[in-house]
């Protein structure tokens, strides 16, 4: 295995406060720039070594030097670091954007091991959600897109990357029966998070949860009490994405804070949306396929991580439901898909 390029880097004059801004309490600044480059960075006093590939490595350098230069006026805060990382990025394009900065085979450890990608597809969707803000992983149940998302959260969480970790699903099933349901509203929503609360418990030992959660470094919470947030410093995974509208989607979406990340999952053949209403995921790619930092990950039964059987299943129904379509379109012709109905004037 071949040893990373370094660059050496000595901020003067050597002012302590002012290197302690420029890296954020307890190195959250700099926890923050090696996220978004995919670089390592160490520090001793006004001493920096920075590692990892060498075009990210110049970045980093100008922006630790920029930073600098800036904590002689003022101090440092999580979106002066944001603003800086945009601007020394630059603007990228959609191929561009879809090439991870770091190299070699994605490794998450939590509590019961190593967690890493089985295949290619997982690999790179591990390696999206290292090097964008925002990242969707869309798939048939099994592919692990919600699993690897949360062993990414925790990673960035025993980090410092962030200060907390956010699951949030829409609880569609509930709707207006949810107050017929018994016990508190807690109690009542808790079937539709549980998947999240399982996943969490395979990372993290389950005696500290309770504790976590009660200091709001963990939170798990229905898609609708996001509204009106804005989240900061946060790993954020918003699962079982296709039971949200579009309106629900852009609200989720438009929290994005400073410092955050965003992992979005869901499986678009299994929308569960009442009276036909239309997926927010189904039309997603279509809007956001341009935005810088906004990477799209499709995983397929090849991906299927669990029984042998589950990968079967899901490519049979895939040709099942392509032979269905295909019958529909040789007796009524082409049909038009939701993204072409909602682009046609009105």
């Amino acid at each position: 295995m071949s040893t990373p390029a370094h660059i050496d880097l000595l901020l003067e004059p050597d002012d302590p406060e002012r290197i302690a801004s420029v890296n954020g309490a307890f190195d959250a600044h700099l926890r923050q720039i090696e996220l978004k480059l995919g670089i390592e960075v160490r520090n001793r006093g006004n001493f920096y070594r920075l590692l990892g590939p060498e075009e990210p490595l110049a970045r980093g350098q100008a922006l630790l030097e920029s930073l600098f230069e800036l904590s002689l006026d003022t101090a440092i805060t999580t979106e002066h670091v944001h603003l800086a990382l945009l601007e020394s990025t630059g603007t990228r394009g959609p191929s561009e954007r879809l090439a991870p900065l770091a190299t070699g085979e994605v490794e998450v450890r939590t509590r019961r091991g190593l967690v890493r990608g089985r295949t290619a597809q997982q690999k790179a969707y591990l390696q999206a959600i290292a090097t964008h803000d925002v990242s969707f992983g869309i798939g048939p149940a099994g592919t692990g897109k919600t699993y690897l998302a949360m062993a990414k959260a925790v990673q960035a969480l025993q980090a410092k990357h962030i200060n907390r970790i956010i699951l949030t699903r829409p609880a569609v099933e509930a709707g207006e029966s949810l107050g017929y349901l018994p016990g508190t509203l807690s109690e009542k929503i808790d079937p539709y998070l549980r998947p999240l609360y399982d996943a969490l418990h395979d990372m993290i030992d389950p005696d500290t949860i309770p504790k976590l959660m009660a200091a709001g470094t963990i939170e798990v919470a229905p898609l609708a009490y996001m509204r009106g947030r804005s989240l900061n410093d946060s790993f954020i995974i918003l699962d079982e994405a296709q039971n949200t509208t579009p309106e629900q989607m852009k609200m989720f979406l438009t929290r994005l804070g400073f410092g955050s990340k965003i992992v979005v999952t869901g499986d678009v053949t299994q929308v569960d949306l009442p009276n036909g209403a239309k997926s927010g995921l189904r039309i997603i790619e279509g809007i956001l396929d341009e935005v810088e930092d906004i990477a799209f990950n499709r995983l397929t039964s090849n991906d299927v991580v669990r029984h042998r059987l589950v990968g079967k299943i899901v490519a049979a129904y895939d040709e099942f439901d392509a032979e269905n379509q295909a019958r529909l379109e040789s007796r009524q012709g082409p049909t038009r898909t939701s993204e072409q109905r909602s682009a046609e004037p009105r």
